[in-house]
């Protein structure tokens, strides 16, 4: 058993999703197997074959949530991880000042696309409106680095901030990035997890011409699914090495016990059933768990067809006859598939099932695939079930995994 310096616990947690701003939107969503997929809100919808979307509320507007004076330098991928993060910040009860935590506490915020909006629109004022100038802040709305910049200066965090950018399996990444800083000493806080906000023409255009979108709602593991569903948001959490969070009598909300990776090194779409298995088994091993100490698994479970057999049959390899009793569940049923922030989301969604023992549903009541069988799948509504460890993947495109196992507080 690591020390108390080298456990990892969350004791604060955020988020913005396509339920609204807050952890209590998103997990009342997932927790009463509600979609949040409806269709897609753009100002060229018409143009788009692209039909539904997990999309933030359309009431949301950034102009009462920050400083008119920063504003302007906030893309919307930025705005969604500083909501979160201080929603995290003040669940934890940490206060950042000079001198104090501020001083060995770092952010890592993990982010497919970055700041693609601005990307977009500066793009559509250079190429189709022949502007001779862009905004003078495209570069610092656009850089990717730019959401964990703006959380660092946000709360004066001077240790190690940096963004991770795996496609899917980002924002896993990050926090295992966290983690492993926090167990080194590096750092006794971190800010981490995951944002999104992709949503732009250009982006959906792209989309459209991989042809793996659905565009009659996300059923994964489905025997009628179609494909995934994009979504958009962020979930930010406060990592603490136990030693700390119990010296200021911090509430524990879970333990990331351990952290898997690994890379598929084959093709650059194509999942590798191998590949998942040994993230998965890595994080085990880390935890010191085994398979048969785990009750539930958060699924990657994008819908699409080979990912969701491949994923069956990952966990099934490494939890042997004891997958049959595993619950398994994708909330990118309701959330829809945030790119570098559904690892994130996802883990609110684990730490929410273990507080009230209640494992969220894939959110459909289609007929299952046989492929897909092998596993405990938690269909359309949410199951009540004590849950003390969970493994949460996410498997990303170009054969990169990233796995957490996440214990009970």
């Amino acid at each position: 058993m690591r020390v108390d310096a080298q456990r990892v616990v969350v004791t604060g947690m955020g988020a913005v999703s396509a339920f609204g701003l807050g952890v209590a939107a998103l997990w009342s969503g997932m927790r009463e197997g509600r979609s949040a997929i409806a269709t897609l809100r753009h100002e060229r919808a018409a143009d788009l074959r692209v039909r539904m979307a997990a999309q933030v509320p359309a009431e949301y507007a950034p102009e009462p949530h920050f400083a008119r004076e920063v504003l302007p330098q906030l893309d919307r991928v930025a705005q969604f991880t500083l909501l979160a993060a201080a929603e995290a910040v003040a669940q934890s009860g940490l206060c950042f000042e000079p001198g104090t935590s501020g001083a060995r506490a770092g952010c890592i915020v993990g982010t497919a696309v970055g700041g693609e909006t601005t990307q977009d629109e500066q793009s559509r004022r250079l190429y189709a409106e022949n502007a001779q100038r862009l905004h003078p802040l495209t570069i610092v709305r656009a850089m990717a680095n730019a959401a964990a910049s703006q959380v660092s200066m946000r709360y004066g965090l001077h240790g190690p901030s940096f963004v991770v950018a795996s496609a899917c399996a980002s924002s896993n990444h990050a926090i295992a990035q966290a983690v492993h800083l926090i167990r080194a000493g590096t750092m006794e806080v971190a800010l981490a997890g995951g944002s999104e906000a992709s949503l732009s023409y250009g982006a959906l255009r792209a989309w459209e011409a991989m042809r793996v979108l659905a565009d009659d709602g996300c059923r994964p593991f489905g025997a009628s699914r179609k494909g995934l569903v994009l979504g958009e948001g962020a979930a930010m959490f406060v990592l603490e090495s136990l030693a700390h969070a119990r010296r200021r009598g911090a509430p524990i909300l879970g333990e990331i016990a351990g952290v898997g990776m690994s890379a598929d090194a084959g093709d650059i779409v194509a999942p590798d059933m191998a590949g998942a298995a040994s993230a998965m088994s890595a994080a085990l091993a880390d935890a010191a768990l085994s398979p048969s100490q785990v009750q539930y698994v958060n699924a990657h479970g994008t819908a699409t067809l080979a990912n969701d057999i491949n994923e069956v049959r990952a966990i099934s390899a490494v939890f042997g006859a004891h997958a049959r009793r595993l619950a398994v569940s994708s909330t990118k049923s309701m959330h829809g598939h945030a790119l570098g922030a559904s690892g994130a989301l996802e883990l609110v969604a684990v730490l929410c099932a273990m507080a009230e023992s209640r494992v969220p549903p894939t959110a459909h009541r289609d007929e299952l695939d046989p492929q897909c069988d092998g596993v405990d799948h938690v269909l359309g509504d949410a199951r009540a079930m004590a849950v003390g460890a969970a493994l949460s993947n996410s498997f990303a495109f170009g054969g990169l995994n990233a796995v957490l196992a996440i214990r009970s507080a």
